[in-house]
């Protein structure tokens, strides 16, 4: 059977430093996702949408390594997209008129057919109500400016500062700010957990 750690063969966008931000170019690449709004800390919504994105990437995993492809994967860790209409109102100290979409990036070899197979199967199993929310696309940030924060979420702010000044040198910001939680953290201390800060621009892919 064949294994693959996607977190090591795609390292420069799933790996990253806390000393520096850089620059990383990221591909059209597929993903599962549900869109919510509001306080992800006292929407029952969002607790919900987390439970069924990872209940189908699992699922997704063992389909497939049970399956013809004989494949064997690690799920990928859970992303974020988050941003307001009014993105002056954006602000950590009032998270009621966020809106986010949360997702999991799946392998390319993970098919339309496959998910909905997950999707039926996990529907039969637990009825997850966030399932009739889900999809399936593919997205393409492109140039990105990322790095890695450590700590909770409540303590980003400097980190995203750092983030948007390294733009603002180069470029302007584009897209949704978008963050990689590496931590469960569910187990781990505040103070270790590990997320990785990304926000596309348009700009020069210059260094430095």
């Amino acid at each position: 059977m064949k294994k693959i750690d996607f977190k090591k063969e795609l390292s420069s966008l799933y790996k990253a430093s806390a000393k520096e931000v850089v620059l990383v170019d990221v591909p059209a690449m597929n993903y599962l996702m549900i869109d919510g709004e509001g306080d992800p800390n006292q929407s029952p919504a969002y607790a919900d949408a987390v439970e069924a994105l990872f209940s189908i990437s699992y699922t997704i995993k063992f389909l497939v390594k049970k399956g013809e492809l004989a494949i064997d994967y690690g799920v990928m860790p859970l992303e974020g997209l988050w941003w307001a209409d009014d993105m002056t109102q954006f602000a950590v100290d009032d998270k009621s008129n966020w809106k986010w979409t949360m997702m999991i990036m799946q392998p390319e070899f993970v098919t339309a057919a496959i998910v909905d197979e997950a999707m039926a199967s996990v529907q039969k199993k637990k009825g997850h109500a966030a399932l009739s929310k889900m999809r399936f696309e593919s997205v393409t940030e492109g140039l990105c400016a990322q790095i890695l924060h450590i700590g909770p979420f409540t303590e980003e702010g400097p980190t995203i500062e750092r983030v948007h000044e390294f733009i603002d040198a180069r470029g302007t910001k584009t897209g949704k700010h978008h963050e990689i939680y590496l931590s469960d953290i569910r187990r781990a201390a505040p103070e270790k957990w590990r997320t990785i800060i990304r926000q596309p621009l348009k700009g020069e892919p210059q260094d430095g």
